[in-house]
């Protein structure tokens, strides 16, 4: 059919010469012909040739030694020479009126962003906060090089101020959504950058990326420490969490219909944090006037809560 007639008709063809087990040639001819508007194989066409010829065999490759003490095994992740001298808070608050200089999409912008955010991890929170007075300015495009490069930070300072910025209200709501967004993909949690983040789980309004964003970090510490549920700022986010269930996660109007589903979600999204709640929301899955929604919510809440600790009688025999 018409629908299915492709618009681009290619072919290659390639002819290689080995001679002792050696590539010698190649010889390769690839045409393009566009057949939306072609007729009988005529049309707008294009012929590319291309010849590989073997010039000569290098009998013997040299070798430098290299001295065994100076190899290591290491994991392929990118890695930065560490600078022996401290960089100072001027020199910061220069390399941030740089990047807001240098052209958006460059070479140079790309090196000054990345030497930006390693320097931010060798900061205290004291330093980056001193760091953020000086330089939270906006570029003439709109864009902050700080707001940017903060959530690729990841340290537990540069958690503590971005709580801190989101809590004074000082950037726009869609950098606070990004701020949220990247709390998922810190490798290394601590139980101080949990402690942080609990209270803006009672803050009015509190915005769906915020629940979904703390409770990933929640579920990343808990999977690197095993006796996560005896940490108290564990403890704190998940008696937040669970004073929203109210004890069986009862809903009067369709707005707490969809906050208690964002908890719900929130308390799955936990992980291990989340067993302490196995006995709420086994009640508030087999509670039957709770509406379908909330019971199925929960049940869903339990997926990554382990076995060992999950209610056998999660719902009665006769549902």
């Amino acid at each position: 059919s018409q629908s299915e007639q492709q618009i681009l008709s290619s072919k290659l063809e390639c002819v290689q010469s080995i001679k002792g087990g050696v590539l010698a040639e190649a010889k390769c001819t690839e045409s393009n012909v566009v057949t939306v508007f072609s007729q009988k194989g005529s049309g707008a066409k294009t012929q590319t040739q291309c010849s590989l010829k073997l010039l000569q065999v290098e009998t013997e490759t040299l070798y430098k030694k290299v001295d065994s003490e100076d190899l290591y095994v290491t994991s392929m992740l990118y890695e930065r020479e560490e600078t022996e001298r401290e960089v100072t808070g001027g020199e910061l608050t220069e390399l941030v009126w740089k990047l807001c200089l240098a052209h958006s999409v460059s070479f140079e912008t790309a090196d000054l962003f990345m030497t930006l955010v390693f320097e931010l991890r060798r900061l205290s929170l004291e330093a980056l906060k001193a760091l953020w007075q000086r330089s939270s300015f906006k570029c003439r495009d709109n864009w902050q090089p700080l707001i940017e490069a903060l959530p690729s930070c990841a340290t537990e300072a540069c958690v503590v101020l971005m709580k801190e910025i989101i809590a004074s209200g000082e950037v726009e709501e869609d950098k606070v959504e990004y701020f949220f967004w990247s709390f998922s993909f810190i490798p290394k949690p601590t139980s101080g950058m949990i402690e942080s983040l609990a209270p803006l789980l009672k803050s009015p309004g509190a915005s769906q990326t915020c629940f979904l964003g703390v409770t990933a970090l929640l579920h990343r510490f808990c999977s690197a420490y095993s006796s996560c549920d005896g940490v108290p700022a564990v403890q704190s986010v998940m008696r937040t969490l669970g004073k929203f269930l109210g004890g069986n996660c009862t809903v009067q109007d369709s707005e707490q219909l969809s906050e208690m589903q964002l908890v719900l979600k929130a308390i799955g999204n936990a992980g291990l944090a989340a067993a302490s709640l196995a006995p709420v929301l086994s009640l508030c899955a087999s509670l039957k006037s709770n509406p379908i929604e909330i019971r199925l919510a929960a049940i869903q809440a339990f997926r990554r809560i382990p076995c060992s600790v999950r209610v056998s009688d999660l719902l009665p025999a006769d549902d």
